[in-house]
């Protein structure tokens, strides 16, 4: 990468921190059920809602990117985004909030579907993985900082102007409008788009290809787990440990660190090793983290366990992300738009572990996650070595 290229990453991550914020719908969710006093099931409709437009948007944005370019897709983004985050500052009814988080979902469908193929113009071939896997670090500082800051406002340790919690909506709109700013003015060349705009058909035709295919499911599994154990983990605390929600939103810090750990390690490791056995091991890492979780009665055990699950999950993106786009350079904006619909898989796991969790505990929740690990181990003979 020339220096022109680095600088030009510069905003580039700072839009990856913008991405980041959807993470916040975890903690948030957890605090809006106990403010409106809202069963598992029914707190769990707002992250599913969140990723149900990733179904909606994908497809279309990887359009969209094919006319108007990935830059102003971004930027596009970003403003859906920050309308989301203005929301929650007027009041917190259940429908204000389930507008905002509306919002925030298509807003990330948006940026997810062209902020990683932008990434392409300035990192080509095998720093590609890397450097969407440095993205996800960026990314993964906004996310363990959210319930932090929740927790913060929720106690009244930091000023938050009578909002309470909600006191994470207007930091992270600051934050969102300097990124908006600062990629509105990097000048940014794209390729040419030869072959022309893709329909529907064209676009869905892709995924005959089987590792387009399997790697769309492996991203629902992928998201599915990430965002089930954003909001699994402090009720499991609460409901083993008796702690109270501010006690036990650590645990989504605690992921959300690891994962970090994970993404900024994961950049040098991938420079390193084989992508394969890199994922091999990010996926054992997973799979003893659901053992850990599903029978884990201590603090200590359901720590490590969570832990586990952070630093495994937090590479597996990129990697298949990257498998997929590289598979079928000449179509890089449909095959990106197919990969962040399989983000829809942030609706389908956590509606599903709400019903679970509701029948028979947070166990249930926690073996809905495991069938997204079983199948992650099925696809790492996918990853080129």
């Amino acid at each position: 990468m020339n220096k022109s290229s680095k600088l030009t990453l510069i905003p580039v991550m700072l839009c990856f921190f913008a991405m980041g914020f959807v993470d916040l719908v975890g903690i948030a969710s957890n605090y809006v059920k106990e403010d409106l006093d809202l069963n598992d099931a029914t707190a769990n409709l707002f992250p599913s809602l969140v990723f149900f437009w990733f179904l909606i948007f994908s497809v279309p944005t990887g359009m969209l990117m094919n006319k108007i370019g990935r830059k102003r897709t971004v930027l596009l983004s970003l403003i859906v985004t920050a309308v989301s985050l203005l929301l929650p500052i007027l009041g917190e009814s259940f429908e204000l909030m389930l507008v905002s988080f509306s919002l925030l979902g298509i807003g990330n469908a948006l940026m997810q579907t062209s902020l990683n193929p932008l990434v392409s113009v300035v990192a080509t071939g095998k720093h590609l993985a890397s450097t969407l896997t440095f993205g996800q670090f960026v990314k993964a500082i906004a996310s363990f900082l959210a319930p932090y800051i929740a927790m913060w406002g929720a106690i009244a340790t930091i000023p938050t102007f009578g909002l309470g919690w909600r006191v994470l909506f207007p930091i992270y709109l600051v934050i969102g409008i300097a990124a908006t700013v600062f990629l509105a003015g990097t000048p940014i060349e794209e390729e040419e788009m030869n072959g022309g705009v893709s329909g529907f058909g064209e676009c869905f035709r892709l995924l005959g290809k089987p590792i387009v295919l399997l790697s769309f499911i492996a991203i629902m599994c992928h998201v599915g787990i990430d965002v089930g154990t954003n909001t699994t983990a402090p009720k499991i605390l609460i409901e083993r440990l008796q702690w109270t929600l501010n006690e036990a939103a650590i645990a989504t810090s605690l992921y959300f660190i690891f994962r970090t750990i994970g993404c900024f390690t994961g950049s040098f490791f991938l420079r390193i090793l084989k992508p394969r056995l890199f994922f091999a091991i990010s996926i054992v890492m997973m799979a003893l983290s659901m053992i850990g979780l599903f029978v884990g009665e201590s603090k200590i055990i359901l720590y490590i366990a969570i832990a586990l699950v952070g630093y495994g999950n937090s590479n597996v993106f990129s990697i298949v992300f990257s498998q997929a786009l590289l598979s079928v350079p000449e179509k890089k904006n449909e095959v990106s738009g197919l990969m962040i619909m399989g983000l829809f898989g942030g609706t389908v796991f956590p509606l599903i572990m709400g019903f679970a969790s509701d029948a028979v505990g947070q166990v249930g929740a926690v073996a809905v996650m495991a069938v997204g690990v079983i199948y992650l181990f099925s696809y790492t003979n996918k990853v080129e070595m």
